[in-house]
């Protein structure tokens, strides 16, 4: 009878079940799904809260009520989906996060180029299964600047806000340490704040292509501003990729150095190792 060592050695060692290309197709069919599922019930419950809202914001915005449980509904339903479809696809059923890991060389081009037509059919076919299933109308989810939002001003919102969640991805999900296990919190939670700076009052805001594209065809309505909710979020993960090509360029685990250690010994003697260098190259 092996012990956990032997069986986790033993798992290691074994070979791989699929080849190359059969994992690739494994992982996109897994994305498919799980993207599928985080707009279903995403797209779900911005129309619910949006059509059960009992107040309206200032010149008939969005209200502070609608935009927390708009935003919840995203940022759960991303938090669940990733944590359950991390070790198939890696959960990230954005195009425009595909396209930062590719940049920062951590998703091969090839699972990229799979991923971003097949996180765009999943948004069709929950926009229409939503619009089909559920009373109110999913235009209510749809992409759309306010009266007191210019295109320049949410061009530049997606990109900063589709910066912040690439980012996140990368540093939380991307760059492995002991906690890990809890990026998909992370990730969620920079949605939740994204959109809850992004869709106050005047403006809907996503971070995600696929979401606005799905919306949008299941309402037939495409604003002529729409290219902004793709053009924004390509610049904002390839200023995300760029800063994080850079860190990892001056390796930054040496700039903080301690903060993945088990052992609170082991801590305190890097940070006392820490301590010496500075010493020493001050006296030098």
């Amino acid at each position: 009878m092996l012990d956990k060592k032997g069986l986790s050695h033993r798992r290691r060692s074994r070979p791989p079940h699929l080849s190359p290309m059969q994992a690739h197709l494994v992982a996109a069919v897994g994305e498919f799904v799980g993207t599928f599922l985080f707009l279903y019930f995403s797209y779900a419950g911005n129309v619910m809260a949006a059509s059960q809202a009992s107040t309206t914001g200032p010149n008939g915005g969005i209200s502070s009520e609608t935009v927390v449980f708009t935003s919840l509904a995203y940022s759960l339903s991303l938090l669940v989906n990733v944590r359950a479809f991390y070790r198939i696809s890696g959960g990230l059923f954005n195009p425009a996060v595909t396209l930062g890991l590719c940049l920062a060389s951590q998703l091969p081009w090839i699972r990229g180029i799979l991923f971003i037509p097949v996180q765009l059919v999943a948004s069709l076919c929950a926009g229409g299964l939503v619009s089909a299933m559920f009373p109110a109308s999913i235009t209510e989810a749809n992409t759309v600047l306010g009266g007191g939002t210019s295109i320049p001003q949410g061009l530049l919102m997606e990109m900063f806000f589709t910066s912040l969640l690439t980012f996140v991805v990368l540093m939380l999900a991307v760059e492995k340490s002991e906690d890990t296990f809890l990026a998909p919190i992370g990730i969620g939670l920079a949605l939740f704040v994204s959109m809850i700076a992004g869709m106050h009052g005047l403006y809907r805001s996503l971070l995600y292509p696929a979401r606005s594209l799905g919306c949008a065809v299941a309402a037939r309505s495409f604003p002529g501003y729409h290219w902004i909710y793709w053009l924004g979020p390509v610049m904002g993960t390839i200023l995300a990729a760029a800063f994080y090509r850079l860190v990892k360029h001056f390796h930054y685990e040496d700039a903080n150095s301690g903060q993945d250690a088990t052992d609170p010994s082991e801590a305190a003697q890097t940070v006392e190792v820490s301590a010496c260098m500075s010493r020493v190259l001050g006296d030098g």
